[in-house]
């Protein structure tokens, strides 16, 4: 007597197969590691993508997930009384290297007071921190147009390090004198 073996049943193929599914799967994970970590412009951006062409099962959950970012930023930018609460809020992205959720807070602050000199300084400070040289320089130029007390503020700033052998960031805060003026003259008259 010979016992039938039944066929295995078909398995789905793995992800690994997929790979539309596989980088869905891999934009989930960093979105939700995004989020755990607080970075939900980063988030956001992963999860739109799964929401936008993803797996159907990944975009239900995403569009969930997504739904949190969007809440998130909305009552991060709305919960500043001042706008200097909310350059704080920005500096401290800063200062735990989420640069670019810095710069995107820099720029609603100058969007709403485009004569903030700290926010332009601090717009320089990022640029500087994450490479961007030209237009450090140029928010720098700015500040200190606003404000001439961001010269010497710059002068002992560590966060210009990167900046420091540059003969234009010398040349801004070091400036040659120009001519005197006519209270300083040393002759008598």
């Amino acid at each position: 007597m010979s016992a039938k073996k039944t066929p295995p049943p078909q398995q789905k193929p793995a992800f690994k197969e997929d790979p539309a599914f596989a980088q869905a799967v891999q934009n989930y994970e960093a979105g939700l590691k995004a989020m755990q970590e607080h970075k939900y412009e980063k988030a956001k951006g992963l999860l739109e993508k799964i929401v936008a062409s993803g797996p159907r099962e990944l975009a239900d959950r995403a569009r969930v997930h997504l739904s949190t970012c969007n809440q998130q930023l909305n009552e991060a930018s709305a919960n500043f009384k001042t706008t200097e609460e909310h350059f704080d809020y920005a500096v401290s992205l800063m200062n735990a290297g989420q640069y670019d959720q810095a710069r995107t807070h820099m720029e609603k602050i100058l969007k709403q007071n485009p004569k903030a000199d700290f926010a332009h300084y601090g717009m320089a400070v990022v640029d500087c921190l994450s490479g961007h040289v030209e237009s450090s320089l140029k928010n720098l130029v700015e500040a200190i147009r606003l404000n001439p007390q961001n010269r010497f503020q710059a002068r002992n700033d560590s966060d210009f390090q990167n900046m420091a052998d540059d003969p234009r960031f010398t040349e801004l805060l070091y400036p040659e004198p120009t001519e005197l003026p006519p209270s300083f003259d040393t002759k008598k008259r």
